[in-house]
């Protein structure tokens, strides 16, 4: 049937409404890879109560804002959204959908302009995670959209030069046929400057780590900007569905290093490491940036850092904050959090949620969160409402929760005293924003 799009929507995909039923209501349906007012022939793949799901067979009035999307994978991968617009385009869509989101979840309407950061739109990522497969055949690639069979990729035009190197490798290598048999995903993790390159292995639980001992020498042979390959046993549940946290966890146990395993990466003028298995942002241009933007010149005696990571915002906190006090979950992160802290920085190894419980009536200038995907959450939003705090920082990779979250937090009495979107991923339909609250 033919649709009209409406409209764009968090996800990546177009709204539209199928034919109105014997009560003329028209159900609402969900098409990818389309454009707002773009006139399309589409089939309707699922069909639930209140919406429906449908795949793009034809554009039948195309937008003038469609472009043709550069990458051959494009519309089969799930990995990017929005490569048949321009970036310039994709970034008002985005500033559209977050101010939409806050209006309808947050009852919220921005009293200031929002402000939006963006940098290359293209080899941004600096880690890159993948699917293999080894038989009947060596695959390696991403899902296909909306599905779980692999699609072969050969290269990833918003993953890092060297990145794309290490993916021909290693298809070299698999075609081979001297991929071992139990690995079943490959992180890549490139430093600052893309001059060096971390591997993390997944492979079956009950597979012996050390047997890819010379599958990962083969690898740093091969490329010697690969300074590290650390094995992991896959556990159950990945970071496919929150990009924010790491593929391991404390029950896959310590990883198997061949070579180093961390490196060293450097941003906000500051060097980390950061281990395999920990979180580091992902766009290697905008890091600096999203520091700046997120602390910009606050200065005061004590600071909170919420979700600290291996401590991207508590560096540059402890050079302007007499006291920054750093709360991470995470076991990988956290070990590098208390590798980089400086003297003035307290790590301490607690979820949010335990951290605002226990100290809920502990005093701080700022606090500043960088939540996953699922965000604070009500409990925690409320018990940071009732700190003592004038200044918090929120730093969101996801509008919906973050919508939530602004909700507790103005109705606690803060207010938004500055909205930024930081496009930490474009092609795709996810984006980073920063909010500054005070009261």
């Amino acid at each position: 049937m033919d649709i009209t799009i409406e409209k764009l929507i968090y996800g990546g995909d177009g709204l539209a409404r199928l034919p109105a039923d014997e009560h003329g209501r028209g159900k609402a349906v969900f098409v990818p890879f389309v454009l707002a007012g773009e006139r399309v022939t589409v089939d309707v793949a699922e069909e639930r109560t209140g919406f429906a799901r449908a795949s793009l067979a034809k554009v039948v009035g195309p937008s003038p804002r469609r472009t043709v999307p550069p990458c051959p994978y494009f519309g089969q991968c799930g990995g990017c959204h929005y490569q048949h617009t321009s970036y310039e385009h994709q970034l008002e869509i985005k500033a559209a959908i977050l101010q939409e989101t806050l209006h309808r979840t947050a009852k919220l309407t921005l009293d200031t302009p929002l402000q939006v950061h963006s940098a290359e739109p293209w080899q941004y990522r600096n880690r890159t995670r993948m699917k293999v497969r080894t038989a009947p055949e060596f695959e390696l690639g991403y899902f296909r959209h909306g599905s779980h069979d692999l699609l072969p990729v050969e290269e990833c035009p918003i993953s890092s030069p060297l990145i794309n190197r290490t993916v021909d490798i290693l298809w070299q290598v698999g075609r081979s046929a001297t991929v071992p048999t139990s690995v079943r995903e490959v992180q890549f993790f490139a430093n600052h400057d893309d001059t060096q390159i971390l591997l993390e292995i997944y492979i079956d639980r009950a597979a012996d780590p050390d047997s890819l001992r010379l599958f990962a020498e083969k690898l740093r042979s091969a490329l010697p900007a690969i300074i590290g390959v650390v094995v992991f046993e896959s556990v159950r549940g990945s970071d496919e569905e929150n990009d924010r946290a790491p593929l391991t966890s404390s029950r896959s146990g310590p990883g198997k290093a061949f070579g180093a395993d961390s490196l060293t990466y450097r941003a906000a003028g500051h060097d980390y490491r950061v281990s395999a298995g920990a979180f580091f942002q992902t766009n290697r241009f905008l890091a600096d940036e999203l520091v700046r933007v997120a602390l910009r010149d606050l200065k005061g005696s004590t600071a909170l850092d919420l979700y600290a990571g291996t401590g991207l915002f508590s560096l540059p906190l402890a050079a302007n904050f007499e006291r920054v006090t750093a709360v991470e979950a995470a076991p990988y992160s956290f070990a590098d959090l208390k590798h980089n802290a400086r003297r003035n920085v307290k790590p301490m190894r607690a979820t949010t949620e335990q951290y605002l419980t226990q100290s809920a009536r502990s005093r701080f200038d700022l606090v500043i969160v960088d939540p996953p995907r699922n965000g604070l959450g009500e409990k925690s939003a409320r018990a940071l409402g009732r700190m003592s705090v004038p200044h918090v920082t929120y730093v969101s990779c996801d509008p919906a929760t973050l919508s939530r979250d602004l909700r507790v937090l103005v109705e606690s009495g803060f207010r938004v005293e500055e909205a930024h979107l930081v496009d930490l991923f474009p092609q795709t339909f996810h984006m980073e924003s920063v909010f500054h609250l005070v009261r």
